[in-house]
């Protein structure tokens, strides 16, 4: 029997442009790059030279301290740039794809056939290893380590978030294999959460997962949420996680033999002309997506991933390795408001009453989606004790105490506090709502990085 999770408090953020349900072959793009900064805590290995000839799935870049760990290119076709920033800093290690398509081979291997080291070794190998996260530190999972339990998301709530069920129609054969081999890796328990309403077929009829139904505001498809109310992290424990869109990849390896990171990516956000589902590979330059395809009237923001928890990219950048999502906003520096707050504000989004006339006509109109922009309308300040986390933060953990023993770094205090519970993106609505302006995701992440640190965790 699925359990039953209902949260109250949270916060959905209304937002145009939508992706509309239907697929679009994106456009052909001759780049594609691995980001190391997609993944945070590697020290990256460059293993290839300007001019090498490359399949998709061969080792572009290791973890420098888990030679085991490969990131590999999403196409074939020869390296044309190792890009390095200050400090040579490795930023991105860029593809010209060949058109081609061939593929590196792998044996195909039915998963529950294999031990759970060959699972792994099979992951690591093809490159697929990175999608399983670990928390506590949200970093790539340990190899060498095992987790109590794993966690896949099964839906997202985050504003414009791809829809699952619509991504994942026909993989079910996919999700089923992928299932299978992770469920190797673990002595207990695979959590997958579904959303109580239009849940993905695909993932309702999956074996050998515990179903967690959960129903209410964003944040209520984060896997923080799900592991607070079934599991909760204590100091020296570890779970795994992984995005059931990221499944597929793994499913469609042990299927064919070949690593293809092709699938559906929504491009959304006010300013995108066209929002849909452009099908193309992981790590695609962005501009295939954007080109002819944004409002250029206006100074824009890119962003891989969701308005709340992305990351900032150029037009000319790569998709991330982990989005299924990107977003287009107006920066909104060329905007002039007459009187600023004083005004009523009839089409601006907001959760304080300042604004009563907008808060009403929301209330009035639950379907309103509103233009947004990246201003912050403030300058950081004080943290205030208000209680205005607790009204979006659904866990059970005192927000606003935990934020304040981050920022003054008393470590006793975080772990007391459940820090090992969460991640950056469980904190994302408490910076959206803050009066303080103060970047509560950066500070959960330092103060996650510190803990690793003073932890001697790997």
């Amino acid at each position: 029997m699925a359990k039953q999770i209902n949260i109250k408090k949270g916060l959905n953020i209304s937002l145009q442009g939508e992706a509309v349900r239907e697929t679009v072959v994106a456009s052909v793009a001759s780049l594609y790059a691995v980001t190391p900064t997609d993944f945070h805590g590697l020290t990256p290995k460059v293993v290839v030279r300007e001019g090498d000839a490359v399949q998709a799935g061969t080792p572009l870049v290791i973890d420098k301290y888990l030679p085991e760990i490969n990131f590999v290119s999403p196409v074939s076709g020869t390296v044309k740039s190792v890009v390095r920033g200050e400090k040579r800093k490795l930023l991105n290690v860029i593809v010209e794809a060949d058109g081609k398509n061939t593929f590196v081979e792998f044996p195909v291997r039915d998963p529950k056939n294999m031990s759970a080291d060959e699972v792994k070794e099979s992951l690591l190998q093809s490159g697929l290893w990175p999608f399983i996260k670990r928390r506590p530190y949200d970093v790539i999972a340990h190899p060498a380590h095992a987790p109590k339990a794993i966690y896949i998301k099964g839906f997202d709530t985050a504003p414009l978030a791809p829809d699952y069920a619509f991504c994942l129609k026909g993989m079910g054969k996919e999700i089923q294999t992928a299932v299978d081999a992770i469920g190797k890796l673990t002595s207990g328990k695979v959590y997958l959460s579904v959303p109580a309403k239009d849940a993905a077929k695909e993932l309702l009829d999956v074996n050998g997962v515990e179903l967690c139904t959960v129903s209410g505001p964003h944040p209520a498809g984060n896997l923080g949420v799900i592991i607070n109310h079934t599991d909760p992290i204590n100091k020296g424990e570890t779970v795994w996680c992984v995005n059931a869109l990221d499944l597929v990849f793994i499913g469609r390896f042990f299927l064919t033999g070949k690593v293809d990171f092709t699938a559906p990516v929504a491009v959304t956000g006010p300013m995108v002309i066209t929002p849909a589902y452009y099908r193309c590979k992981r790590g695609i330059c962005l501009s295939a997506l954007f080109e002819g395809n944004v409002y250029k009237e206006q100074p824009l923001r890119y962003i891989n991933g969701n308005a709340l928890t992305g990351t900032q990219v150029q037009k000319d950048g790569f998709l991330d390795f982990y989005s299924s999502q990107v977003t287009v906003l107006h920066e909104g520096t060329n905007v002039d408001e007459l009187l600023g707050w004083v005004m009523p504000r009839f089409n601006m989004f907001s959760t304080s009453r300042t604004y009563f006339l907008s808060g009403l006509l929301r209330k009035l109109n639950p379907a309103k989606k509103y233009d947004a922009d990246t201003r912050i309308l403030g300058g950081e300040r004080a943290l205030i004790m208000s209680g205005e986390y607790d009204k979006v933060f659904p866990m059970d953990i005192y927000p606003e105490r935990l934020l304040r023993a981050c920022l003054v770094k008393d470590l006793e205090e975080m772990e007391a506090l459940g820090i090992y519970e969460v991640v950056p993106e469980d904190f994302a609505l408490c910076e959206y709502v803050c009066t303080s302006k103060i970047e509560v995701q950066k500070a959960i992440r330092e103060s996650l990085d510190l803990l690793k640190s003073e932890n001697g965790d790997e």
